[in-house]
């Protein structure tokens, strides 16, 4: 990445930042009514979540300097809106849990709160505010720790979503590899026959989903009556290792066999080793390789077929 290229990226983290930072302001105006401050609100929502927690605990979940936390939590049993007793895991620690009187101050807070969420999104479609949903959640999945292994849902595809698999992973190779348009002429032959044959019994196309995000996607068509291909098989890079792609490739199994074929087939280049994994693990063999100018590069195409 040039100098010029990242500085250009930072520049759009920190307009992002202010921006935010203005919309944040809004969403909580009512806390200048109130006797708390932000970060009290966001100590009282943690512990209004009905499980005792230590202070060590909560200032790790909320970013907050111990001292600061500590001087917070004696203001706030002062005001009889939690308690503390010790833990049984650690005599050194205390567990510290919202009073009756606690959550009754909080809810009033919490009410107000989700009142100026629905006031923000009632300004947007009912499609808008899905998409802003779903790029929220896609920034805390690139910006958190690390990916969390929760559940998968394997669905259809709904309207508009082969396209932006195309879309998607087009750009995704163009970005890494350098792949040219040919690729993406060839993603949108296989979506177009896909949905222009409209044959549930013998081909299928499956959309991965994540935390309500689209995080991977797969197609099986038919090359003859007995032999069925893999193709589309995507998962996202932020959700990568996490089962997402054995998944995926386990229902094209499945399915093929239900469908009456007696052969799966699926290629890839021989520089992606994930894929390569993937086949290995679902039983898959190198059936051939050869030396091809694909996509504006030299490539080696492996040709993988599973018996079935």
């Amino acid at each position: 990445m040039t100098d010029s290229e990242a500085l250009r990226r930072a520049q759009a983290v920190r307009h992002f930042n202010r921006f935010y930072t203005r919309c944040i302001g809004a969403l909580h105006e009512h806390l200048a009514r109130s006797e708390f401050s932000l970060t009290e609100v966001r100590v009282l929502h943690e512990l209004s979540r009905g499980h005792a927690q230590t202070a060590s605990v909560l200032g790790r979940a909320l970013g907050l300097d111990s001292g600061y936390l500590s001087r917070l939590l004696t203001s706030f049993e002062r005001r009889n809106l939690i308690t503390r007793r010790p833990s049984d895991m650690d005599a050194r620690q205390s567990l510290i849990a919202l009073t009756g009187h606690g959550h009754a101050t909080y809810a009033p807070l919490e009410d107000a709160a989700v009142q100026e969420a629905l006031d923000l999104l009632d300004k947007l479609s009912a499609p808008s505010q899905e998409q802003l949903i779903a790029a929220m959640k896609l920034i805390e999945r690139l910006l958190g720790d690390q990916p969390k292994p929760e559940p998968v849902l394997l669905r259809q595809p709904r309207s508009g979503e082969c396209g932006w698999l195309v879309h998607r992973q087009a750009q995704w190779f163009a970005t890494q590899y350098g792949w040219d348009q040919t690729f993406e002429g060839l993603l949108a032959r296989i979506v177009a026959d896909y949905a222009q044959r409209n044959d549930p019994l013998r081909e299928q196309c499956w959309i991965a989903e994540q935390a309500g995000l689209v995080v991977g996607s797969v197609c099986i068509v038919g090359v003859s009556t007995t032999v069925a291909a893999v193709c589309l098989l995507w998962v996202e890079p932020h959700a990568r290792r996490l089962g997402i792609g054995m998944q995926l490739l386990d229902e094209c199994v499945r399915f093929a066999r239900r469908a009456g074929y007696t052969k799966l087939t699926m290629r890839t280049a021989s520089t992606f080793m994930e894929p390569r994994r993937l086949c290995e693990r679902a039983g898959f063999r190198l059936a051939g390789a050869a030396a091809e100018h694909r996509f504006g590069r030299d490539l080696t195409i492996e040709r993988w077929e599973l018996e079935l």
